[in-house]
């Protein structure tokens, strides 16, 4: 916003430092001439030098005054350009720290967010200012390298399917006598890929504003319909399902937890062994919060794998060329849908093979439920 011009904050506290300075010295001289109002006489007599008292009488105070006054104004003068000067050189001391946050504020707003402060000496105001400055540009260098690695992701997502559609209507173009059926079938798939794509960008976002009604909410009834729906896929991967636990409520968005609960027991069914995987959803209440844990067969996955598998687009090498792929956005809205509700989410390689992922929200309150 546009601001009139002002003083500058070391002139303020330089003119601070040196009417500081003046006042103390004019209360000084002030206490120093009262003193000796209170002790000196206004007139005494004059002596002789053989210790005889002469007739004439010698005003003392105005004397006095004429010798006080002078040299009481020659010393606020000189305080007067020490406390300009000293006020000065000592403002621009205690400001040198400011003047390196702002410094590297303007750089910040000018794209560089690697830039760091990093303040010298022991800790104080200024330098708790400055870690927390340097805190805040490290969290936004990261946020903004991930944004910018989940845009080019996400385009390169979307165009995928649109150069395959270009690609099979440029070969029916060439081709008339081709059949359509296959195509259109294959159309459709690549179209329906699509379209869930955007359909979780979309949710990925919606969780992320966090722009949802507070509701109580049951996570084993969520774990039950998760399951349900899925029984499905999982009958037809041969993947044995056990849901077990115990009534575990929570506030938060039904739609958006129950969309964690789907992804979480679909990506343990689809990234399992075939024919013989098993998946295992568990609900259990703490003293502050409620859990769900989704545990399931499958390969043996690496620790830093498994660290990078909520990250947007991510997939396992292993999960790439499945039919069931997805678009690799289930463990990234699972995650982001979590932090929304104010809770963790932890991955932890079985030693087995497979993954246990662990979501742990904050229990709701007696007064929030029936």
């Amino acid at each position: 916003m546009d601001r009139a011009p002002g003083l500058s904050v070391r002139l303020r506290l330089t003119l601070s430092y040196a009417g500081f300075l003046m006042l103390a010295g004019v209360l000084l001289l002030a206490a120093v001439w009262v003193f000796l109002l209170r002790y000196v006489p206004d007139r005494a007599m004059l002596i002789n030098p053989q210790d005889k008292p002469t007739n004439g009488v010698f005003p003392v105070r105005s004397a006095l005054l004429d010798v006080f006054a002078p040299r009481a104004a020659a010393v606020l003068a000189f305080l007067l350009v020490f406390g300009l000067l000293g006020g000065w050189l000592l403002a621009g001391r205690m400001l040198a720290p400011l003047t390196r946050i702002t410094d590297a504020t303007r750089m910040a707003t000018h794209g560089s967010l690697s830039h760091r402060v990093r303040l010298p000496g022991r800790k104080d105001e200024f330098r708790e200012l400055a870690d927390a400055f340097d805190a805040m540009l490290e969290r936004l260098e990261a946020h903004v390298a991930e944004q910018q690695r989940f845009a080019a992701n996400a385009s390169h997502e979307l165009r995928t399917p649109l150069a395959i559609s270009k690609a099979l209507l440029d070969v029916a173009r060439a081709d008339p006598n081709r059949d359509t059926g296959e195509l259109i079938e294959r159309l459709h798939a690549v179209n329906t890929r699509a379209i869930d794509l955007t359909e979780a960008l979309l949710l990925l976002s919606r969780a992320d504003q966090g722009a949802f009604t507070l509701e109580s909410v049951d996570l084993s009834l969520l774990a039950e319909e998760a399951t349900e729906t899925l029984l499905p896929l999982a009958d037809r991967r041969g993947v044995t399902l056990v849901t077990s636990g115990e009534i575990a409520r929570t506030l938060g968005s039904p739609a958006l937890l129950l969309q964690l609960t789907t992804n979480l027991v679909h990506n343990a069914i689809v990234h399992n062994l075939p024919g013989q995987g098993a998946v295992w959803v568990k609900t259990t209440v703490r003293p502050r919060t409620v859990v769900l844990t989704v545990e399931n067969t499958g390969e043996q996955v690496a620790p830093e794998l498994a660290a990078t598998l909520t990250e947007p687009f991510q997939r396992g090498a292993e999960r790439v060329h499945t039919d069931h792929a997805g678009v690799g956005l289930g463990l990234a809205i699972v995650k982001t849908i979590t932090h929304a509700h104010a809770g963790t989410l932890t991955l932890t390689p079985r030693s087995g093979g497979g993954l246990r992922i662990t979501v742990e929200l904050p229990a709701a309150a007696a007064h929030d439920h029936p």
